[in-house]
């Protein structure tokens, strides 16, 4: 039985690993194969796909967030692992070899999955509203290992207008204390994901991040090589450049589809009463529309919103595997260089005091302007530091520096891609696995394949 790394280093293309020598190594060694991914390839619709060898019609995660009907919510960032159906890639070793052992470095759905190892962000949220950057462990007693060895999980550079290459280098470093226990170890690294959405994938940023992250790599990879590891380095989605945000939410409300109530002055999207509205994502948004009669209008105002590409209805999302019961009774698609915005208010002395803010789990809908201080605001970085200081000191503190507006986002995914120099590749040091290209959903017999395990038929038995 061989262990085997996986690295999921977001965002990386055939293009960039030009920029990428260590990366590039390994298929040097082994192999290198484009990856056909999933609609939509936004990182847990993907990674639930790697993990389970099926597509988001099977295991349910239709996006990284969506409407949840049950609860009349909108929740983006779940982390319970049993929001993800079907039998995971370890579940289906442990049946071939019992006791078979994994490690989880940020992979999403952490939370409660069966690996023996998990880390994943988790803040401490205060209860004076203030939040703090950490991280879970399992078992516990790895969290104090970790942070006393590491320091405290870097959220700050995980996400948000300070997001940098520190958050990969603790991974990297997290990840080299795990592997040599585990027989599969998964580790995530989304540092490329920064500076691409917010200078677009061909400026000169993008190629400094490609190097960054490849000379973060270089200990982790001569660790795999020293102790004979197999290296199976992937990328869900590449991100292509961006020059349109569409607003597809404002339409839906201007059209009296989609309703607010109002709270201290400012807008709240209220889906218990809104008869159509959407949940963005990147280059895909799940229209939910309460009323089958009102299906062909919103279906025919969305097509006719600038910078649709395709409204799925869910005849069509069967064939990208997408029909769910929790996706959209609509899905748009948007053109290339065009991306969605969850903007429902329709003047910004409306919006909600969250939507300047990195709060990625009260909007109803992803926000790449999380990634900016607000260029248009002379005093943003003065603001930013004196609620840093409030933050030192035990204050409470908003930190309202996003801007409102989405014309700063210069690179965006969830489409398939249109040139396969710029969608997502797999490269892999074991070259008796070599092929040209691979699906998704054949990964996760990629996974097992390369540790020497004989695959489980998916019916349940053993093939």
């Amino acid at each position: 039985m061989n262990k085997v790394l996986v690295l999921d280093v977001v965002g990386l293309t055939p293009r960039l690993l030009e920029h990428t020598p260590n990366l590039r190594a390994i298929a040097d060694e082994g192999w290198q194969a484009q990856l056909d991914t999933v609609l939509p390839a936004v990182t847990c619709s993907v990674q639930s796909t790697f993990l389970t060898g099926t597509m988001p019609r099977e295991h349910g995660i239709v996006g990284n967030g969506w409407y949840f009907r049950d609860l009349g919510e909108v929740f983006l960032w779940r982390q319970h692992n049993r929001l993800v159906g079907g039998e995971k890639v370890w579940d289906t070793a442990r049946r071939v070899r019992p006791g078979y052992r994994v490690a989880n470095v940020c992979w999403w759905y952490a939370m409660g999955a069966a690996t023996d190892w998990t880390v994943t962000p988790r803040p401490i949220y205060h209860a004076d509203g203030r939040k703090s950057p950490d991280c879970y462990t399992w078992p516990p007693a790895l969290h104090d290992e970790l942070t006393s060895a590491l320091g405290p999980f870097p959220l700050f550079q995980y996400w948000g207008p300070t997001a940098s290459i520190k958050s990969s280098e603790w991974i990297v470093q997290a990840t080299r204390r795990l592997m040599p226990g585990a027989d599969l170890t998964l580790a995530y690294v989304p540092h490329l994901d920064y500076d691409l959405q917010r200078f677009g994938p061909h400026s000169p940023q993008a190629v400094a991040a490609a190097r960054e992250v490849d000379r973060a790599l270089a200990p982790l990879l001569s660790d795999a090589r020293d102790n004979g590891v197999t290296v199976l380095a992937l990328s869900e989605y590449g991100i292509g450049p961006a020059s349109r945000p569409v607003h597809v939410n404002r339409a839906l409300r201007r059209a009296g589809l989609l309703e607010v109530y109002t709270q201290a002055g400012m807008e709240y999207l209220d889906p218990w009463t809104s008869r159509a509205f959407a949940v963005a994502d990147h280059q895909v948004a799940h229209v939910y529309v309460r009323d089958e009669a009102d299906l062909p209008a919103v279906r025919e105002l969305c097509a006719a919103v600038p910078g649709v590409d395709l409204v799925l209805d869910k005849e069509a999302q069967r064939e990208f595997g997408l029909d769910h019961e929790r996706s959209g009774e609509l899905v748009l698609v948007a053109d290339i260089g065009a991306w969605f915005t969850y903007y429902y208010w329709l003047h910004d002395d409306r919006a909600p005091d969250f939507a300047r803010g990195v709060e990625i789990h009260r909007k109803p809908g992803y926000d790449p302007a999380e990634l900016f201080l607000d260029p248009a605001d002379p005093w943003v970085k003065l603001r930013a530091g004196a609620n840093l200081a409030k933050k030192k000191l035990g204050l409470r503190y908003a930190m309202n520096v996003v801007p409102l507006d989405g014309q700063w986002v210069r690179g965006t995914h969830g489409r398939l891609p249109d040139d396969p120099a710029d969608g997502p590749v797999l490269l892999c040091s074991d070259p008796s696995t070599a092929r040209a290209e691979l699906a998704a959903t054949d990964v996760r017999d990629l996974m097992l394949d390369l540790a020497q395990l004989r695959t489980p038929a998916r019916g349940g038995g053993v093939g």
